[in-house]
């Protein structure tokens, strides 16, 4: 399990939305699930395609949102999808997204790093014991 900081409205594409590669300029070979934090900083840069897809939703900030897992990483050309940064990784995520009912207030750090247990707990308890277990799982 790890926890990637991501600012809004990017976070928020990731979790209710399609977004489904996080623009990064180093590269990584985990796989697994990952908590999505909500940076406390709201990225105002965005085109209009991205306004459409966050319009209505509530942007949280400084908070773990979600649940998405990691698929892969490859070098970005600029062409894979709509959310291709030229130069970057796309680090790819698998299609099924968790969102958490209730976001969880927590300061992020830089990078892909190992959750605290107190967090994990906090994450736990808003899951039911089948959908912990599926979404939490670690790749073997």
């Amino acid at each position: 399990m790890r926890i990637l900081t991501i600012r809004q409205p990017w976070a928020a594409a990731i979790i209710f939305a399609d977004k489904r590669i996080e623009n990064r300029t180093w590269s990584t070979c985990y796989r697994g699930p990952v908590l999505i934090h909500a940076g406390a900083t709201l990225e105002r840069r965005h085109g209009p395609a991205v306004a459409s897809v966050v319009r209505g939703l509530q942007l949280d900030l400084g908070a773990v949102i979600g649940i998405a897992r990691y698929t892969g990483c490859h070098a970005d050309d600029g062409q894979c999808t709509p959310w291709s940064k030229a130069g970057h990784f796309d680090h790819v995520l698998d299609e099924e997204v968790t969102a958490l009912p209730l976001p969880i207030p927590w300061r992020g750090t830089q990078g892909l790093t190992v959750p605290p247990t107190v967090l994990m707990d906090r994450v736990r308890e808003q899951l039911s014991a089948e959908t912990a277990a599926h979404v939490l799982r670690e790749e073997r």
